[in-house]
């Protein structure tokens, strides 16, 4: 654990207790006198220095040293339109596309998209909250959902497109928008739809699941 996330941070005095006294205590075996670093959810790029000043069965009491404006960010953003899978693949990559830096997701219920397919923003984000502090990432992904890819397109009209076709993606690329299919991939229509908009692959004879293609693309542009 990089920071930890705590909305009391910037007090003078805090105390930690719950499952994250047991965390500290028990499992990362804090004492008195360690430093720990704090951040607060309402302005993440403040990093909060505490010292323990004790610990006793229930709580830390934690005293500030000093803050200052650390942010920790990836050097390119990438905002990536997904259609829609089932919301436990989508939970299990959340974390790792966090680490990566992937800005924004744009949820889209596409024609092959499972309609009974129901995404928990607030359980994405809490998801997020442990992957922030375990990567040292000072922002949260940004989440949309849109009902169709007519919308996405007519909002992001420069998104580039991964699908099947004759051109890989190159080593080194700087796209600001992706937009990556569901299981079974664009409709017909949809590739219609999708004709004017640049495609690409990767380089692979072998066909990607939704969520490995996702990370795939966003680590090849991103890292």
């Amino acid at each position: 654990m990089i920071y930890i996330l705590c909305e009391d941070a910037s007090k003078p005095f805090i105390a930690l207790r719950g499952d994250l006294h047991k965390y500290l205590v028990k499992v990362r075996r804090h004492e008195v006198g360690d430093m720990l670093s704090l951040r607060n959810k309402e302005d993440l790029k403040i990093l909060y220095t505490y010292e323990i000043q004790s610990i006793d069965a229930r709580s830390l009491e934690l005293k500030l040293l000093s803050s200052s404006n650390q942010e920790v960010e990836g050097k390119k953003k990438l905002h990536i339109g997904w259609c829609v899978i089932d919301a436990k693949s989508i939970e299990k990559v959340l974390p790792a596309l966090s680490e990566i830096g992937v800005s924004k997701i744009s949820f889209i219920y596409c024609e092959r998209s499972q309609k009974n397919f129901k995404l928990d923003l607030q359980r994405f984000k809490r998801i997020l909250e442990a992957s922030v502090q375990q990567c040292g990432r000072t922002s949260f992904i940004e989440f949309e959902i849109l009902d169709t890819l007519q919308i996405f397109i007519t909002k992001y009209p420069n998104a580039k497109v991964f699908d099947f076709c004759d051109t890989i993606l190159k080593e080194s690329v700087d796209f600001q928008t992706v937009l990556i299919g569901c299981e079974g991939g664009f409709s017909k229509k949809e590739r219609a739809l999708l004709s004017s908009q640049e495609v690409f692959r990767l380089d692979t004879p072998m066909t990607l699941r939704s969520e490995t293609a996702i990370l795939a693309v966003a680590g090849k542009i991103l890292l």
